[in-house]
């Protein structure tokens, strides 16, 4: 088959994020034709400027459209693409040289209607950032459930980077009006009309996610939220495991209650697991201050997702 891929990018006030993605597709090591739609989704802090910058070095195109939403702007994209398959990426992304063509080939050699890939923190990330990207991607903390491969053909897309033919995208129609979990919800359409998604663990990018905790408990509480609302719309997805952050923030409070009456086990048994998590931080990222962190962003992203999944399960 015969690749022209579109890749389609929503922003949001974040033209500094545009910029470094932009250079990091300059730096492509790929030679196909391919175009690239920046979907500008009502900003104040427009990035056409910044565009501008690029239109002699990609193709690229430059489309402003009122605030509807990240869901709702790549699908805006998608209608405006010429190509044949679609490559969706958040602002916030770099992209490794290779990165176009580790698809091109997992595609040609294994042919799926839709891909995602991974993501990684690039050296330059803050150790914030680098905490983040632990706290998200760890063993230790999701349990690998973002980005768990289920079976060779039934990966949980994610939005930050993924891929959807065209074919694919015209069938469901794209994603969904849902703020959060719209990339889990889209998956469960694509399969559910018969077609398949593979990861390609090759075609990972750097995702600076959050730069504060402020920023990446919300993220994490929207995350929340939609779980329970997923669990209703698509009734085969719920598991058990995803109630584990809300009884993990339960633990931890009924924990320090119990310290406070001279009751220290519980708390002793998160000590341990906080521990498992610094050292573990420790080993993948070779710095006392992101491992330190680390166990900081844990905390916050189990308190975020908590708390989201409770009032949407219960309000």
């Amino acid at each position: 088959m015969n690749f022209h891929f579109s890749i389609i990018v929503p922003v949001f006030n974040r033209p500094n994020e545009i910029d470094e993605l932009l250079e990091s597709f300059v730096r492509q090591d790929f030679s196909d034709n391919y175009e690239i739609l920046i979907i500008e989704d009502g900003s104040q802090i427009k990035s056409d400027v910044i565009v501008r910058k690029y239109t002699s070095l990609l193709n690229i195109t430059y489309h402003f459209k009122e605030n509807t939403g990240a869901g709702d702007s790549r699908n805006f994209g998608m209608k405006k693409a010429s190509g044949n398959y679609y490559i969706i990426l958040d602002s916030d992304v770099i992209l490794p040289k290779n990165y176009l063509l580790e698809v091109k080939n997992a595609l040609t050699k294994n042919y799926t209607d839709a891909f995602g890939g991974e993501d990684a923190a690039h050296a330059s990330f803050t150790s914030l950032q680098k905490a983040i990207n632990f706290s998200m991607t760890s063993l230790f903390t999701t349990g690998g459930i973002r980005g768990k491969k289920i079976a060779s053909n039934k990966f949980q897309l994610r939005s930050f980077n993924l891929g959807i033919s065209k074919a694919a995208f015209l069938k469901t129609k794209g994603f969904s009006n849902m703020k959060n979990g719209e990339d889990i919800d889209l998956t469960f359409r694509l399969w559910q009309n018969g077609f398949s998604t593979q990861q390609i663990k090759k075609a990972f990018v750097y995702h600076k996610r959050r730069t504060s905790f402020i920023q990446f408990f919300k993220q994490t509480y929207g995350f929340g939220t939609a779980r329970p609302i997923l669990n209703k719309k698509h009734p085969n997805s719920s598991q058990l495991t995803f109630w584990f952050p809300s009884l993990f923030i339960v633990g931890f409070a009924v924990g320090i209650i119990l310290l406070l009456l001279s009751f220290p086990m519980l708390s002793y048994l998160y000590a341990c697991y906080f521990l498992l998590i610094f050292f573990h931080s420790l080993l993948l990222n070779k710095s006392f201050n992101v491992a330190f962190l680390s166990i900081f962003t844990t905390i916050t992203q189990f308190l975020g997702y908590g708390i989201g999944f409770l009032k949407s399960q219960f309000f």
